[in-house]
Formats: C-alpha cells, structure tokens, sequence
C-alpha cells in the first residue's frame, strides 16, 4: 500500500511558474518505482502529463506540457515534483500525483491502468 498527498497548487496568473510536491508513505518501496503526474479538468478525462523513472534518469511529457513542465524525485525524501513553468489557462486542472506498478518510464506509461496508487490532488487554477 502507498499514500500520496499532492501540496502547491493554487489560483495564478498566466505565465508565472508553480510547483506541485507530492509525498508518498506506507510499506510500497517509494524507489523502486515509477512515478507520474495526471490532471483532469472539468468535464474532461483525466490526462497524463509527465512521467519519471525510479531513479530520476528518464522522463516522459506530454506534448501539450514539453518545454515547460519539468518532473523530478527526491528518493531520501520520498518526494516527486512538478515544476510548471509559464503557466497558461488550459493549464487549469485537478493534478493528480500516481505510483507506477513498473520500474521504468515506457510507451504505458501514459495510461491511466499502469498505476496502482493516486493522490486525491490539487487544483491549480491559471486565470488569463
């Protein structure tokens, strides 16, 4: 079993930069596996948006988020981050913080099936 609380969301302008932390417990080994970050905005399915490996050395993004978005982990601390940079309005979302049942960061990386635990999240809201 894994617990994971999301922390950093807010209500922000455009263009600014925020950052999500989300903080795992309980007897699954926080390091041994994958880690990702989905959102879900009104009456839309939930998306996946960043994906990094148990070790911190592979990464995998959504489109829409490259370039902008930078997920990280801090194994001693049992922390994954999201860092949002240049923020825009379709940003808005509830942000889900998710514990791979794999390893590595691969191509089912981006479904909603690969992950076996979910924080309840945080809404980060980007006014224009």
């Amino acid at each position: 079993q894994m617990q994971l609380v999301e922390s950093g969301g807010g209500l922000v302008e455009a263009g600014v930069s925020l950052t999500l932390s989300c903080i795992a417990s309980g007897r699954t080994s926080f390091d041994s596996r994958a880690m990702a970050w989905f959102r879900q905005a009104p009456g839309k399915e939930r998306e996946f948006v960043a994906a990094v490996s148990w070790s911190g050395a592979s990464t995998q993004y959504a489109e829409s988020v490259k370039g902008r978005f930078t997920i990280s982990r801090d194994n001693a601390k049992n922390t994954v981050y999201l860092q949002m940079n240049s923020l825009k309005p379709e940003d808005t979302a509830i942000y889900y913080c998710a514990c791979s049942r794999y390893t590595y960061v691969g191509e089912l990386q981006g479904q909603v099936s690969s992950y076996d635990y979910w924080g309840q999240g945080t809404q980060v809201t980007v006014s224009s």
